[in-house]
Formats: structure tokens, C-alpha cells, sequence
């Protein structure tokens, strides 16, 4: 809920200046506001997919995401779940095969320091 502290921002991800938040008030962050005209006005079409719930609210907007035609990659150490490890197993198998893409944030932290070194 908005307001409540499960929907507070944690102290190491603080808004910044020009930022722009979005209330996510479904499963999906992509229903019931302005998530989607956000991103296409931005002209952004790949998704990083982060969070808590892997296999509820992530897997939820990954698939309306994948859905609306954006590119989809998630984040598999940057998400977390208290559902049996089969579960988050499951997930990642129907993202590889069905709605885009599995990584680490490692990975792309390696593969965004050597884009930034080759400028």
C-alpha cells in the first residue's frame, strides 16, 4: 500500500532529483497506472527485472512486460522469494523459454564496466 512501509524506498536506493515513481498497486506493475506510457515515452524498450516475490509480483510484471513487447532480462541474484527453491527454478525456466532472457546482475555489472572502459 502506498504510504505504508512496505512500499517505502530503502535508504540505498533514495530517489533522486529527475527520478520518476510509479505506485504499483497489483501483482503486476504494469496495471492500474502509468508504468507502460512512461517507458514508451522514454522510448525505453529493455526491461532489468529485480525484487522481491520472484515468482509472484516479479514473474507477474515480467510477463505483462514480455506481453507489451518489451525486451525482458532478469536479474535471477537480484530477486528473492520465500517460496521452495523449486519454485524460483520453475520461473526461470519459463522466462528462458516463453518471455526473454535469465542473468545475473554480476554479469551485467562485468559487461557495463567493460562498455564504460571501451568509451
Amino acid at each position: 500500500m502506498q504510504g505504508e512501509w512496505g512500499a517505502q524506498v530503502i535508504d540505498e536506493l533514495a530517489v533522486e532529483p529527475g527520478d520518476i515513481t510509479v505506485h504499483k498497486h497489483r501483482l503486476s506493475g504494469f496495471w492500474d497506472n502509468e508504468l507502460d506510457s512512461i517507458l514508451r515515452q522514454q522510448g525505453i524498450t529493455t526491461l532489468l527485472f529485480t525484487g522481491i516475490n520472484t515468482d509472484r509480483c516479479v514473474f507477474s510484471t515480467l510477463q505483462d512486460a514480455n506481453f507489451l513487447g518489451y525486451d525482458s532480462v532478469l536479474l535471477k541474484d537480484a530477486c528473492g522469494t520465500s517460496s521452495p527453491a523449486f519454485v524460483t527454478r520453475g520461473i526461470h525456466f519459463i522466462v528462458q523459454q516463453l518471455h526473454g532472457f535469465v542473468a545475473t546482475a554480476e554479469s551485467l555489472l562485468v559487461s557495463l564496466s567493460s562498455l564504460s572502459r571501451k568509451r
